[in-house]
């Protein structure tokens, strides 16, 4: 158990023992100030009006039936209108580094959550053309926040769904053939072969390449006249082209979603009769509509156009379906990584839920959306890649500038706020890089052992008989107490769905590292001394590993 765990702990038998219910939950927070201590709570506040007594007169009884021992705390003071400040023994504080060598690799992980289902869709790209930068900021989201959600007992499915038919992928197949009319009249010399591009159609360089290819595959074909083939080879090539791009970017998926097969087994039309059974649509104007504004929307929505419009269902309707077998697969809590521009679809696609008894009362599934990604080289913005045409692709970056680095930058602010990738920033080997930064304070722990040829699974095996009291020093105070926080941390950027929180624990606790590795020799120091810093640098080595990985980032021994 942390210090963390062991403080609320204590608090809570000390609320119970001056008359609050078992079931309280006393609160824990790093004081913004470290002056003012290593924890504080407000448990007094939230006790004093349904216990009926002053907030001080009650922080003074709180403390008084705590056991500090048992606590790891040294002291506790009163401040303000009753806040409880504590500041922890630093032996104590520091022998929970024990603990941490122990677990190791599960160091963080917790098990509130064994047992529980869920299914993480993201990325979801129309096999138009290859992956975009936000597709790699919406990868990077999804991935971390299902290795997050593991990390605590969760059974996670990753999840791709795409649209393989409709107008995108027609406009897909009109393209290829255009440029296999291209490359037939310059091999013909024909000009008057030549097809135009449709509208909407698709103009990077990618598409030539696919014509080139089909036409080398298919010579009896080389015109393009079987649209049918031309297309269905076409989203074959781009399906296969995005499993490189994410290959590379070291995402996996579980299962792949076709729409496509939620109207040819009948589901779009068997989840249309279950609205209109549910008592919860309408006919008016010729269009079928839901009525989406009984659970919040602002107006209702048309489900099928009238016919005098196609006929068709409207967007969200399969999305509708789609998400009624996530729920029939067994999956209480589902998760959609999707960009900021299907903000509209969120209302739409609960409420169709609810009306068939799903999500209720709301909440299903969850949406994580992300904003645009904007790219930067000298401090211009880069908008177009030569194969993709009018965008940069996730690969253009990965080539670049590595996939530690991408990730790491597509992760390090809050999905909702728009991120500024810099290519110049990425790519330096410097403090100012932060990815660089934090991967650089691993390879230090790690050079410290390498330099004195120690195995650090001698320094693990022998943590019990460390003398912890010698960590004293401010610099190792503050290190550990970040390292003890780790999986609180772990645990509330999961519960939030927001990886930014680890990211940024990860910059604070590398400057950490850094500023100790610099103030304090490890080696040379008398016997004690060394084997208690050999145990904090193997610590921070195993924590900054651990979270690293969990945004799937390399950790390197070396740099």
């Amino acid at each position: 158990m942390n210090a963390f765990d062991l403080i609320r702990d204590e608090l809570t038998r000390a609320a119970t023992a001056v008359g609050a219910p078992s079931s309280v939950e006393p609160v824990l927070e790093r004081p913004r100030d470290p002056s003012f201590g290593d924890w504080t709570t407000n448990l007094a506040m939230t006790l004093a009006k349904p216990l009926g007594r002053k907030p001080r007169d009650l922080a003074v009884a709180l403390i008084g039936a705590m056991d500090f021992a048992r606590a790891g705390v040294m002291e506790a003071e009163i401040a303000g209108p009753g806040f409880i400040n504590f500041r922890l023994d630093p032996a104590a504080a520091a022998g929970a580094l024990a603990a941490v060598l122990a677990a190791g690799t599960s160091y963080g992980h917790g098990s509130s959550r064994n047992g529980s289902r869920a299914i993480v869709e993201f990325v979801s790209a129309n096999p138009t053309g290859p992956l975009h930068v936000g597709h790699g900021r919406q990868a990077a989201l999804g991935d971390a926040i299902s290795s997050l959600m593991e990390s605590q007992g969760y059974s996670v499915s990753r999840e791709f769904y795409y649209n393989d038919a409709g107008t995108q992928i027609e406009n897909l197949g009109l393209s290829v053939r255009a440029r296999l009319s291209e490359l037939r009249a310059e091999r013909e010399e024909r000009p008057e072969l030549r097809v135009e591009l449709p509208e909407g159609g698709y103009r990077g360089e990618y598409v030539r390449e696919i014509a080139l290819r089909y036409a080398a595959e298919h010579a009896d074909d080389d015109a393009g006249d079987d649209l049918t083939r031309v297309t269905a080879f076409a989203v074959r090539a781009l399906r296969h082209e995005q499993d490189l791009d994410l290959q590379a970017f070291g995402v996996r998926f579980d299962s792949y979603f076709l729409e496509s097969s939620l109207y040819e087994d009948g589901r779009v039309e068997r989840t249309v009769e279950a609205l209109r059974a549910s008592g919860r649509t309408y006919d008016k104007d010729g269009a079928l509509w839901l009525r989406t504004t009984d659970y919040g929307d602002d107006q209702d929505r048309v489900m099928r156009k009238s016919a005098e419009k196609g006929g068709t269902f409207t967007y969200f309707v399969p999305d509708v379906a789609y998400h009624v077998t996530k729920w029939e697969r067994g999956f209480p809590r589902a998760i959609n990584v999707q960009g900021g521009d299907h903000h509209g679809t969120v209302a739409r696609v609960r409420a169709g839920l609810q009306a068939l008894g799903i999500g209720v009362p709301e909440g299903y599934p969850e949406y994580v959306l992300h904003q645009m990604v904007t790219v930067t080289r000298a401090g211009e913005e880069v908008k177009i890649s030569k194969r993709a045409g009018s965008y940069v692709t996730v690969r253009d970056l990965i080539d670049e500038v590595g996939r530690d680095a991408v990730r790491y930058f597509f992760l390090m602010r809050k999905g909702d706020s728009q991120l500024v990738f810099d290519v110049d920033l990425a790519r330096s080997q410097s403090e100012e890089n932060p990815v660089y930064y934090v991967q650089m304070a691993h390879a230090r722990m790690s050079g410290i052992f390498r330099v004195g040829g120690i195995d650090a699974a001698d320094i693990e095996a022998g943590a019990a008989q460390v003398d912890y009291s010698l960590l004293s020093a401010p610099a190792e105070r503050e290190l550990i107490k970040a390292l003890l926080d780790y999986p609180a941390l772990v645990a509330s950027a999961t519960e939030a769905l927001e990886p930014h929180r680890l990211a940024a624990w990860l910059l604070e606790t590398a400057r950490l590292a850094h500023l100790w590795y610099h103030k304090h020799h490890v080696l040379g120091e008398p016997e004690p001394v060394t084997t208690a810093r050999l145990a904090l640098a193997r610590a921070t080595q195993v924590v900054l590993r651990n979270g690293l990985g969990l945004l799937g980032i390399s950790a390197p021994e070396r740099m």
